[in-house]
């Protein structure tokens, strides 16, 4: 889902259908810095981005789902530890989780007037951190040691020494190898297996002798057997994630002639996803810029939300997920094997429910009405679209919208009387 207009009020409107829901959410706020964006404020005063950023934060909270739900900020210095005791206040400071440096150029600024700035931050927080499970990130095959030299069926392997450092006389034996070469365990040590178990373990093709059989016994560990995956860490290289020459390149490949001066690379966002997400999960992305965020949730199979106000919005973010519909190959559509598919909603932000005055507006939906109304009571989101002035009941109670013909009439059936027959 792709919507225009201002992420304030797009969030609040969000939130009777959303709150709760969304798994992880990504945004790329503005660093005020009075360079960073072209196409936001970005020359505010220290205080008034603060103070825009804090009821934006509330928002994304309440989104967020309450078990698995997190926050991904982008920020540089000028802003990054005022934006983190914000996020503090927020969300508590117990649910603070890593603050990730990010290698955004590799190359050093000759004219730097102090020091060559080379990276970002990404701020990390939970909704609840003892609930809250990160995963694993997909373990690099091909980089990590793994290869299958005797074709073994279970896949490939990486060995180990069959020896010990701590000397054991109940594994201290002599060894004949395939080629006839009797064997002991290197001076000072002993085998790390008895000689049952090690007899076991060259049945179960699991010691390795060397492709002519004459080598030192080596232990078989094979990748379908370790940790699914790796620990994240919190230094991310420009070569595990990308920096902003490759994010200006995917952007220039659906928009030539107006290119963000600090997008993020989709590297990035795939890492973020991967951590805190899984296939079908929910993603927001309330700062949408050029869409990365809302690309790369397709491409991985997320559903998405992102906002984006002005006409980059159609010129940047809706044109790029066409092509990603279409199937474009840049960014990460090679690694997760992306040939295009599926679809969007585009929609542009509607009038507020209340007027200046307080008011309901007068071209307000009942069933829009009725899902504030019933997040407003309850805090949860309206599952269903009603057709009644029945809206539901929570926790013992019965909620019911009456109000004079929103159904568009005024008989007791039109939500404006509640009545025995009603009940």
């Amino acid at each position: 889902m792709l919507i225009q207009g201002d992420n304030l009020e797009t969030l609040k409107a969000l939130l009777p259908y959303y709150a709760g829901r969304v798994k992880c959410i990504y945004i790329d706020p503005p660093y005020n810095t009075q360079n960073a964006f072209e196409h936001y404020d970005d020359n505010l005063e220290h205080s008034q981005w603060l103070t825009m950023m804090y009821p934006r934060l509330e928002l994304l909270r309440e989104l967020l789902d309450p078990k698995q739900g997190s926050l991904w900020i982008s920020i540089d210095d000028d802003e990054c530890h005022y934006l983190k005791a914000l996020c503090d206040e927020v969300f508590g400071r117990k649910n603070f989780v890593a603050s990730v440096i990010w290698h955004k150029k590799h190359t050093r600024s000759n004219d730097a007037r102090w020091l060559s700035d080379n990276h970002d931050f990404i701020l990390v927080f939970a909704r609840d951190k003892e609930r809250w499970q990160r995963k694993l990130l997909p373990r690099p095959e091909g980089k990590m040691g793994y290869s299958n030299p005797d074709k073994d069926p279970r896949g490939p392997w990486a060995s180990g020494p069959c020896h010990a450092k701590t000397p054991s006389e109940k594994t201290f034996y002599e060894i004949i190898i395939p080629s006839g070469r009797k064997i002991m365990p290197p001076a000072g040590t002993s085998w790390r297996f008895s000689k049952e178990k090690f007899q076991e373990l060259i049945r179960d093709n699991r010691i390795y002798f060397g492709k002519e059989g004459n080598n030192v016994p080596r232990f078989k560990r094979f990748f379908s057997e370790v940790q699914e995956g790796l620990v994240p860490t919190t230094i991310w290289l420009k070569d595990e994630v990308g920096d902003n020459q490759e994010a200006k390149q995917e952007v220039k490949s659906f928009n030539q002639k107006e290119v963000f001066s600090t997008p993020k690379p989709e590297r990035l966002i795939e890492r973020i996803l991967n951590i805190s997400t899984e296939r079908d999960d929910l993603v927001l992305d309330s700062f949408l810029g050029s869409g990365t965020a809302a690309a790369v949730a397709h491409k991985m199979g997320r559903r998405y939300i992102g906002i984006e106000m002005g006409e980059h919005a159609v010129t940047h973010c809706y044109e790029r997920l066409k092509k990603v519909v279409d199937g474009e190959k840049g960014g990460i559509s090679e690694a997760q094997n992306w040939k295009g598919g599926g679809g969007f909603h585009f929609y542009r932000l509607g009038p507020t429910i209340f007027d200046e005055d307080g008011k309901i507006g007068k071209d307000i939906p009942f069933a829009t009405l009725a899902a504030h109304v019933w997040f407003s009571e309850t805090r949860i989101p309206l599952n269903k679209t009603p057709k009644s002035p029945f809206l539901g009941e929570h926790e013992g109670k019965a909620y019911y919208l009456l109000f004079n013909g929103i159904l568009g009439d005024k008989n007791s059936g039109g939500g404006n009387v509640l009545t025995t027959k009603v009940l």
